[in-house]
């Protein structure tokens, strides 16, 4: 990977005329994708930086398709589980988000809530296979349908599953199928850089159509400088991402792939039904690919995330309900799952000695932002932390 990078770092996705090579790599690596998650002849994509940008593209290019219809402020339907990239999504392009509830014992996306939203203002509806918080797959057919019915466009954020979730269903899993071959998806976003095996700054946006690719475009004709078109959010491009995230795909194959989810999903379901034993705590909902969520109605779980933290562990906290979800990777030895799954009990059992006591730390910090009414504390409080991420030890000084 290295002197693949080394070759294409000073190429620029900019100027595909100057660097024709790059150009084909990213047109290759779309049309792989596409083939991937069944597109038709007429479906495409672009690659981005992240699963950020490739939500943030999508959001951008249906806004466009409701503005052209007349529709002044564009509605997103997001389940409850939806990533914030489409909050963000909101907030940059003038939109609005409307958040819909989940099934309170699957906590999947509720159908009917999402039905009961629509209304003309609506320009896109989004499901997640799977959700980030918990690794929950939501009724994407469902959904899907309803798109059709109502002629309103269909996201899959498959941001955490998309080099897991084909593979899986290649594999022989038994889970939905969450791809354009279902009618009504009409674009997905899948990060290559997370299980694609490609390095940082790796996604791509997919479309079924190519009528949907072109309202993320932007072009300036009349320019000083020259006619200005940039295909995504960015202008300079490195062409060295490409080309290392190209290669991931042609070294992996779809036999790789389909090995390292099958590998991938067998060891979450093996720490999952350990867990499931673990008096005090509870697995969130259903989880089909890589990620689950720990929960408790007995204790704080942030005390668990804790204590884990110090045997050197590292889970993401989620809220509502508070939860420590763990993403399964292929790094994960049958050896360290079975540590994990130790830590765990060992962990649970001394917090069950004393379900009541109260959490200290970033446990506490944590529980405390959890349950504060006014979210514009906790909204301050994170951009104090942001702004001291810029500082150095002179300013400190």
């Amino acid at each position: 990977m290295g002197q693949i990078f080394e070759l294409f770092c000073s190429s620029n996705l900019l100027q595909p005329g100057v660097f024709p090579g790059a150009r084909k790599m990213e047109a290759e690596i779309v049309a792989m994708c596409c083939d991937i998650f069944k597109g038709g002849p007429d479906s495409c994509g672009t690659t981005t930086s992240g699963g950020t940008e490739s939500i943030l593209l999508a959001c951008l290019a249906y806004r466009e398709m409701a503005k052209a219809r007349g529709v002044r402020r564009p509605e997103i339907i997001l389940p409850d589980s939806g990533h914030a990239a489409f909050e963000k999504a909101a907030h940059l392009f003038g939109m609005r988000i409307i958040r819909t509830p989940l099934n309170k014992t699957t906590y999947e996306a509720d159908v009917k809530a999402m039905k009961r939203m629509i209304n003309k203002n609506t320009c896109m509806l989004v499901v997640s296979g799977p959700s980030f918080p918990h690794g929950i797959i939501d009724p994407i057919s469902e959904v899907a349908r309803l798109g059709v019915k109502y002629n309103i466009p269909v996201h899959i954020d498959m941001c955490m599953g998309g080099f897991l979730y084909p593979f899986l269903r290649l594999g022989g899993h038994d889970i939905p199928p969450a791809d354009f071959s279902v009618a009504g998806i009409t674009s997905i976003s899948a990060d290559l850089h997370k299980y694609g095996k490609a390095p940082k700054g790796s996604s791509v946006v997919m479309y079924s159509e190519q009528k949907y690719r072109l309202g993320q475009f932007f072009v300036l004709t009349d320019w000083m400088g020259g006619i200005y078109a940039s295909p995504t959010l960015a202008g300079t491009r490195s062409g060295a991402v490409i080309a290392t995230a190209w290669a991931a795909l042609m070294l992996q194959g779809f036999d790789g792939y389909i090995q390292h989810a099958d590998r991938v999903i067998k060891t979450r379901e093996s720490i999952e039904k350990r867990i499931r034993e673990v008096e005090g705590i509870y697995v969130i909902g259903q989880p089909k690919v890589s990620a689950f969520t720990i929960a408790s109605t007995v204790f704080d779980v942030f005390r668990l995330g804790t204590a884990l933290t110090e045997k050197g562990w590292q889970m993401y906290t989620v809220q509502n309900p508070s939860g420590l979800c763990m993403t399964v990777t292929d790094l994960l030895s049958k050896e360290t799952a079975d540590q994990l799954v130790s830590d765990v009990k060992e962990c649970t059992a001394e917090i069950m000695k004393d379900p009541n006591a109260k959490a200290q730390g970033m446990a506490a910090i944590y529980g405390m932002a959890a349950t504060l009414p006014d979210r514009s504390l906790v909204a301050d409080f994170v951009c104090g932390y942001l702004d001291a991420f810029y500082t150095t030890d002179n300013q400190q000084q």
